[in-house]
């Protein structure tokens, strides 16, 4: 049964080499520098209205296990809001790391496959504060910061988390991410009532018309968005998008836009559906 979703928009913070970037659909090699001071735009972030901050540290998806632990613990103090973080968590030390500054999500993808015993064990543990990533291209996971593709399909992943506990997903469509090409709110609604989970959907974003698009799909358990290039393009406005969200919005019957995603900017289809999700493996 698909639960209902309360609705939250999670600007996102990627993090490489110190600095607050942006990748194009998940490409290393297609970086965009955003500012030198991460900490600067997450205060920023919370002036505009942001009560979460999504902060994936890219580095450390690479790497194995989290690179920027300092810097994020000062934008945590800093901010002064919830954030949820992912990016080479793959160990409890790096979990308790994270919790220890305070950071109130940790988003778990790789491990999901790689240590399933360990995987259920987290979720046992600490409940609702982890967040399962299901990154995927051509509807089959992604792992590694998206540099290793696996042929589990982020359904049948979803389906299986679900079971062991979780309750809230992060999905991004990786041929979406970072290419305003718009969200793939049809996949993000099918996942979550395929699997049973709150499904935040990551991906495409451009503007407030996208937010408005995914919030009428709470009811089918889509239950928040991440927005990053378009904030930092100023195609979105986090204030003008955080005062609609406050105000009560009704929601806007635009379901039947979902029916075909649009074709990704590179000329490659999109993702139909079986899943893609946020960079956080």
């Amino acid at each position: 049964m698909t639960e209902s979703a309360e609705f939250q928009l999670y600007p996102a913070i990627d993090l490489s080499d110190g600095r607050a970037v942006r990748l194009r659909y998940g490409d290393y090699g297609q970086m965009t520098v955003y500012g030198d001071d991460p900490v600067a735009v997450a205060r920023r972030w919370r002036d505009e209205g942001a009560g979460w901050l999504h902060v994936v540290d890219l580095d450390g998806a690479k790497e194995g296990h989290p690179m920027h632990l300092p810097l994020i613990g000062r934008m945590v103090e800093a901010a002064g809001l919830s954030v949820q973080v992912g990016g080479g968590i793959r160990d409890g030390e790096s979990l308790r790391a994270l919790f220890s500054l305070g950071v109130a999500r940790c988003v778990l993808g790789t491990a999901a496959l790689e240590n399933p015993v360990w995987m259920k064990e987290v979720l046992a543990e600490y409940g609702e504060r982890i967040v399962v990533g299901l990154d995927a291209r051509d509807g089959k996971v992604a792992v590694r910061g998206w540099l290793q593709n696996t042929g589990v399909a982020a359904v049948e992943l979803g389906r299986r988390l679900k079971e062991w506990g979780a309750r809230r997903a992060l999905f991004t469509d990786i041929r979406r991410d970072g290419a305003m090409a718009g969200p793939n709110g049809r996949a993000a609604a099918e996942l979550a009532e395929e699997t049973g989970l709150l499904v935040i959907a990551s991906g495409g974003v451009r503007h407030l018309g996208d937010i408005q698009r995914l919030y009428a799909l709470r009811h089918r358990g889509v239950a928040g968005a991440v927005a990053g290039r378009a904030l930092y393009t100023g195609d979105l406005s986090l204030k003008e998008a955080t005062a609609w969200l406050r105000s009560g919005p009704t929601d806007h019957e635009m379901e039947d836009e979902w029916d075909e995603p649009s074709p990704a900017e590179d000329g490659s289809e999109g993702v139909r559906y079986g899943g893609e999700g946020g960079r956080v493996c």
